[in-house]
Parts: C-alpha cells; structure tokens; sequence
C-alpha cells in the first residue's frame, strides 16, 4: 500500500500542470476586476465557451495555413502571438504564444482586446453564436 501512495506521488509531481477550466461567471468576474466594459462581459463568455469551452490551455488543430489557435479565446499565432518554433507572426500581441496558455488570464485578455480593436467581433469564427441574443451575466456579480 505505502508504494502505491508513492507511486501515485511520484506521478502527481511528474504530471504537467493542467489548465484552469472557466465558467461564464467566473471569465465574467474576472473580465470585470481586469477593466473589460461590462456590456461585453456576455460575449466574451460567449466566445470563450464556442472556442475552447472556457478552458485555458486549448491549442487547436493546425489551420489550413499552418497557422494554430491558442487558449482561452483561440487567438492565432500567424497574427497575434510567437509561436515556439519560430514560424513567422506579425505577434501583434507582443506576446509567445505559450503566454496564452497560462491561468493567469490577464495577457490573455489584452491580446483579445487587441485582437477585438483591430479586426472587431468578427475575428472570432464563432462569432455568429454571440451576435445576437447571449445570456445575461447579471447573476454573475
């Protein structure tokens, strides 16, 4: 029994850390305590639950141009964020990309900012899910 425990042990401190899974109010909140308008606060956590299901460490399939989406808001490395392996990117963002990987959501949230300022809602494929009736994030505060 005691190498068991061990054994369960020496895995859990072997184990990668796992990326902190949102809810709608938990994103909202946060969004709020980061400056983020309260208007957009639904369609932020529209977004994020069509893109990644409001799940931090999300790297998406490979883009028809080479291209991968990452974390909470899918942001793409060909634009927004350095990838690893030195592909080229604009890295609008001025960010590596693994910085959108992380539960700290704080650069995740100013790169989607960036990405909304420049491109607007539209940016995000899953947009047309968030474009017109999204639930309220009033129970949330």
């Amino acid at each position: 029994m005691k190498a068991f425990a061990f054994l369960l042990f020496a895995v859990a401190l072997a184990a990668p850390a796992f990326g902190e899974v949102l809810n709608r109010c938990s994103l909202a909140r946060e969004m709020s305590r980061l400056g983020v308008p309260r208007d957009q606060l639904a369609r932020w956590a529209c977004i994020a639950e069509h893109e990644s299901s409001y799940r931090t460490d999300v790297v998406g399939p490979t883009n028809y141009n080479g291209s991968n989406d990452y974390g909470l808001f899918q942001i793409n490395d060909y634009y927004w964020c350095q990838p690893a392996d030195g592909r080229f990117s604009y890295n609008q963002c001025h960010i590596d990309c693994n910085g959108l990987l992380t539960n700290n959501i704080e650069p995740i949230v100013r790169c989607a900012q960036e990405v909304l300022r420049m491109q607007g809602w539209s940016a995000w494929s899953t947009w047309h899910y968030c474009d017109g009736y999204v639930p309220s994030i009033d129970d949330c505060f």
